[in-house]
């Protein structure tokens, strides 16, 4: 299966940005080095990065693309209603990935296991890497004044130095930026 990354997404007072870095690798093996996981949706007004299988992934962000046209932007009931069809549904449910989603007021996780989890400083993380992109994240944040772009690439730069799985073919997508 192809796999591994890091994803991190950041909110601070004035921007909200989520970052990936590019490794996908099969086994040991790196086959791609510039994958772009994270994607703004609906006008920029949504971040979404995946990790895990990597069809899989894409599937489900197609799927959230989806229910996000559904319910008109509405980001909450939006990755609600896909934990609960991922969870029921008898393809869906195999599917290996984890999305990580983010609009100017939440920062969700959302899983297989019909999760969709609301961390509590507003920063996500998911993939191989993530929880050292975390940490990263969080004392940047919590200790400098750097904005939430800088945060983001600074904390996948950390955790590329530590997860094997990670690299410095860095992603970063800001909300409202226009490109």
């Amino acid at each position: 299966m192809f796999k591994g990354t890091t994803i991190v997404g950041v909110r601070v007072a004035d921007g909200v940005a989520m970052g990936g870095d590019g490794q996908v690798t099969l086994g040991e093996t790196i086959v791609k080095q510039g994958a772009v996981k994270v994607r703004p949706l609906r006008d920029r007004t949504i971040l979404a990065g995946f990790a895990g299988g990597t069809a899989d992934a894409i599937t489900l962000l197609a799927k959230f693309e989806r229910k996000l046209d559904e319910f008109n932007g509405n980001l909450m009931k939006s990755a609600v209603e896909l934990a609960k069809d991922w969870r029921s549904d008898k393809v869906l449910r195999h599917l290996e990935a984890l999305l990580a989603v983010m609009d100017r007021t939440h920062s969700l996780v959302i899983s297989g296991g019909g999760d969709v989890v609301e961390p509590d400083d507003g920063i996500v993380s998911i993939g191989s890497g993530g929880s050292y992109a975390l940490a990263a994240a969080r004392a940047l944040r919590n200790n400098t004044n750097l904005d939430a772009e800088t945060i983001v690439r600074q904390s996948l730069i950390i955790a590329s130095g530590i997860c094997v799985y990670t690299n410095r073919e860095i992603t970063v997508e800001v909300l409202g930026r226009d490109g």
